[in-house]
């Protein structure tokens, strides 16, 4: 497809992103009642929503120009956090984490390939240098280790290299020997033509064909060449009109030939090193051009606010800190009277809060043998209502800018795909401004102290205090005891402790398996059977969705990890031979995660004792942070939660980690992208109470019904 294909898919989701938004400010801010009516309120959502992102996604794949898929990835990480969110709200008021929507599909006229989870090829494409080197040092750290064979190279005998040899040689020669007789034919020819046409010249026949034969080739390049235009013009793909079919190209563009246009759109990554390099010119040419200006305007502006205070106050005032924001607080473009007010509010709010606090602790003294008052009646009687979402910002600061920037603007520039100069102007121009202002701030805070002594006569005691906060500070840092049972592995670099993993077989490669790979087909009965109040088993289309939503999103991008309804843990339950490594190793291939393998089984006999555990804990869970994404796969995780330990497992006593997993998951940040999925086929074996409260979701993988079976061959 062409660019302008994108572009208008690009508008097109922008669009339906901003009716999406008008709908959730309308419909989602009043409580509803009706549990039915919320749900298919949300389904409807969570449907437009993922329309949204496939186009979103698809956009920002194909488009070269690095300022418009900067400008995607915004509004597509939003999009996709809002998809987690509404997900969330699904499952707490049908109590399930498996819905079936396919009578709202029907309403809508929309096939169940619309609501498939689409895997943004981002994850990937954004650090393909970095995973094909770690793969490398993996290979590397195996074979040293021997725990991986080199590719046997196929060895040729003497006897059929002998017979190579020659053979090359001879059609070498034959070739060098064919090349120079068609030489000295061709000589042999021109000479023999101009002594002919020099006795007797050139005949009126020969030159008749010759006029001919250059003026039916022009004729028929200028005919293919129209024909060829005709066609793009109705396919919508013609490369000489500008997006809308209708303007031309510039005349300096017009004469570019067509090698030279698809030279520029031969690669998105090396475009982007293209636009990176042109950032950092023009901010070098902003700081060189505006820079000085800059500083003085900065300078001017403290200066006037220093004299200004004095006049008013009749003393100079104290320099902000760097965390106060240093010259920002001084230049806000607020009036004395109004800091003077907001002060004396927040003297208020301060003596309000403590007011607060005094009544609370005589309250609980009153109240400390009564029960607290049940509220659920009240909730129920107020109805459901939406949470508050981290995303709604994000995607609406996304449509602002694109309506602002890119809705209405002249598009004939952008027939390469090239950045535009005037936008990375306006980036970087605030970045060279706060640069400049750090060097500021330490010049007006030393003139501050100087016009403090010379007017004033005071002195400052940063210094001093300076001095003792220094002191007090070495003296901790040199008295801190390190006392815990890892601080040998502080030291270790990554680079060790990464190497150790993989040698005792904690870090292992993952298989290449994609998501789609997963064969399984919709379940189109969901709603009818629930109709007649029987539970369907869920499909394994269902079962893809929930590890596209819950393990591949989340680990793929940092900021949906970081806002996005946080999942820590996930557990895979069903029979053997349906999967569950399967989608394990499709969770690492989609998002290059790195995959820790900490199975009772993998473990057995490695770290021996509860100390050798928490250091094999520690470790994995250093380096997993370091190198996240990752992902930390426990198979048959029942075992580690046992009723009773069985005598063949005694030595290895995989219990051990039931203690260990919640500290485990209690170090995990939203920052840290990394994921503890379990698998089992005997989830009834396990200790429920400890075994649920480790693993928050829990889903079910039935084996594969009629229809995907049969799919599986078609």
């Amino acid at each position: 497809f062409s660019i302008s294909t994108y572009n208008k898919m690009w508008t097109d989701a922008q669009k339906d992103l901003d009716i999406q938004l008008w709908r959730e400010r309308e419909e989602f801010l009043q409580p509803e009642k009706d549990r039915v009516k919320a749900f298919k309120m949300l389904a409807v959502s969570y449907i437009k929503y993922m329309q949204i992102f496939r186009k979103l996604e698809t956009a920002h794949d194909q488009l070269i120009h690095q300022q418009k898929r900067t400008m995607i990835r915004q509004v597509l990480d939003g999009v996709i956090g809002r998809i987690l969110e509404i997900k969330k709200e699904m499952v707490e008021l049908e109590n399930s984490e498996f819905h079936y929507i396919d009578n709202i599909l029907e309403d809508l006229k929309l096939l169940p390939v619309e609501v498939e989870v689409p895997i943004p090829r981002y994850f990937i494409k954004e650090k393909l240098e970095v995973l094909q080197q770690r793969e490398k040092i993996l290979d590397q750290i195996l074979l040293n280790a021997g725990l991986q064979t080199e590719k046997p190279v196929k060895a040729v005998t003497f006897e059929e290299a002998f017979k190579t040899i020659p053979v090359a040689e001879q059609a070498s020669q034959g070739r060098c020997q064919e090349t120079f007789m068609k030489q000295i034919y061709r000589e042999e020819k021109r000479e023999r033509q101009t002594k002919h046409e020099v006795q007797t010249g050139p005949s009126p026949d020969d030159a008749a064909t010759c006029i001919q034969k250059v003026w039916r080739g022009y004729i028929q390049r200028k005919k293919t060449e129209k024909m060829r235009e005709e066609e793009m013009i109705f396919l919508g793909m013609n490369y000489t009109e500008v997006i809308d079919g209708t303007r031309s190209l510039p005349p300096h563009l017009r004469a570019m030939s067509i090698s030279q246009m698809h030279a520029g759109q031969v690669n998105a990554v090396q475009g982007e090193v293209q636009a990176r390099h042109k950032e950092v010119s023009i901010k070098d040419k902003l700081r060189e051009t505006e820079g000085l200006d800059i500083k003085e305007t900065l300078q001017d502006q403290i200066g006037q606010c220093f004299i200004e205070c004095r006049h008013i106050v009749g003393k100079f005032p104290d320099y902000p800190a760097v965390e106060a924001g240093g010259s920002m607080a001084i230049l806000s473009p607020k009036t004395p009277k109004q800091v003077a007010a907001e002060l004396a509010l927040k003297k208020e709010m301060a003596s309000q809060k403590k007011a607060q606090k005094e009544k609370k602790e005589k309250g609980k003294e009153k109240t400390k043998g009564k029960k607290p008052q049940k509220t659920g009646k009240k909730e129920e009687e107020e109805g459901w209502k939406m949470a508050p979402s981290n995303f709604l910002s994000i995607m609406e600061e996304g449509n602002s800018q694109y309506k602002a920037v890119w809705q209405n603007r002249d598009k004939g520039w952008d027939f390469l795909q090239d950045h535009d100069p005037e936008l990375i102007k306006e980036e970087k121009r605030e970045e060279v401004e706060e640069e400049i202002r750090v060097q500021v701030d330490e010049l007006m805070q030393q003139t501050l102290e100087n016009l403090k002594l010379a007017v004033d006569g005071e002195k400052s005691n940063k210094q001093r205090k300076g001095r003792k906060s220094e002191k007090v500070r070495a003296a901790k840092v040199g008295r801190i005891p390190d006392k815990s049972p890892f601080s040998a592995q502080i030291q270790w670099t990554i680079e060790s402790l990464y190497e150790e993993l993989v040698e005792e077989g904690l870090l292992i490669k993952a298989k290449t398996v994609n998501l789609s790979d997963y064969i399984g087909e919709y379940s189109y009965l969901g709603t009818t059977l629930r109709q007649v109040d029987v539970e369907p088993v869920p499909s394994l289309a269902d079962v893809r969705q929930l590890i596209a939503l819950y393990g591949i999103l989340p680990l793929g991008s940092q900021i949906v990890h970081e806002k996005a309804p946080l999942v820590k843990a996930l557990l895979l339950a069903g029979p053997a031979g349906v999967g569950k490594k399967m989608l394990v190793h499709a969770i690492c291939t989609e998002t290059g995660a790195n995959l820790f393998d900490l199975s009772a089984s993998n473990i057995a006999g490695k770290y021996l004792g509860k100390n050798g555990l928490q250091m094999m804990l520690h470790m994995v869970l250093k380096v997993a942070k370091q190198l996240q994404p990752s992902v930390v796969w426990i198979g048959d995780t029942e075992k580690i939660f046992s009723k009773a330990v069985q005598k063949a497992e005694e030595e290895m006593n995989p219990k051990q980690l039931e203690k260990m997993l919640p500290k485990f998951l209690k170090a995990l940040k939203a920052q840290d992208r990394v994921l503890l999925v379990g698998t089992t086929n005997r989830p009834f074996d396990a200790n429920l109470k400890p075994f649920c409260k480790v693993y928050q979701k829990i889903i079910l993988i039935p084996r594969p019904d009629y229809a995907s079976r049969f799919g599986k061959y078609f």
